[in-house]
């Protein structure tokens, strides 16, 4: 069979792409934990397929101010990649880099902002590297694009991209723990239909 939209996955296939996520945002904090010099645990991540109006609130609601890493994917599998940044994980990463703190993202300097392009970009590519690796498929990624904005303004690339495909997205979010710190992890993965077919395939979840 051939899935047309996201809500025809079945719980085995969603079981399956919770399990890419578990093991994707796992190498992502490892990632995360050798950029920043300290170690980095993350909670069980929940991987859920949302459409992209409860995909907005679930990061926050579409007027709260965000940082958003985006990577766009190609090769065998094709479509985009979000790694969005409230500014409780900016602090984190900023408070062990640097050893300051941002009130608001106004005081975002050059030197910040390419220290987040660079978190975003490494954790989004180390999630794809994982799954690229559990399905054996051959993917390129885009260089990282970053904008500060209204979550709901963010999350209207991917609308645009594929909202012609498909109302839904996949949403990985877990907690990252450092030391006495507990702070969100959102990354957002939409792929084509095309893709998720193929990468289910791949997977050996579904037949065709």
């Amino acid at each position: 069979m051939t899935i047309k939209n996201y809500d025809e996955l079945t719980a085995m296939e969603i079981d399956t792409l919770r399990e890419i996520g578990s093991i994707g945002t796992g190498n992502a904090a490892t990632a995360l934990s050798s950029m920043i010099g300290r170690e980095v645990r993350i909670t069980y991540p929940e991987v859920r397929i949302m459409g992209y109006n409860e995909a907005i609130e679930w990061i926050g609601g579409p007027e709260a101010i965000t940082a958003g890493v985006l990577v766009g994917i190609s090769g065998q599998l094709n479509g985009i990649m979000l790694s969005v940044q409230p500014l409780d994980f900016v602090n984190l990463v900023f408070g062990t880099m640097f050893e300051k703190s941002l009130g608001d993202y106004s005081e975002l300097d050059e030197l910040g902002s390419s220290a987040l392009i660079e978190i975003g970009n490494i954790m989004i590519s180390t999630f794809i590297n994982a799954l690229s690796g559990l399905a054996d498929v051959k993917v390129e990624l885009t260089v990282p694009s970053f904008t500060v904005d209204m979550q709901g303004a963010i999350l209207a690339v991917p609308m645009a991209e594929y909202g012609g495909q498909s109302d839904y997205i996949m949403t990985i979010g877990a907690n990252f723990m450092v030391g006495g710190s507990e702070v969100p992890c959102r990354l957002l993965l939409s792929p084509d239909i095309r893709s998720l077919n193929y990468l289910l395939r791949k997977l050996g979840v579904l037949d065709g």
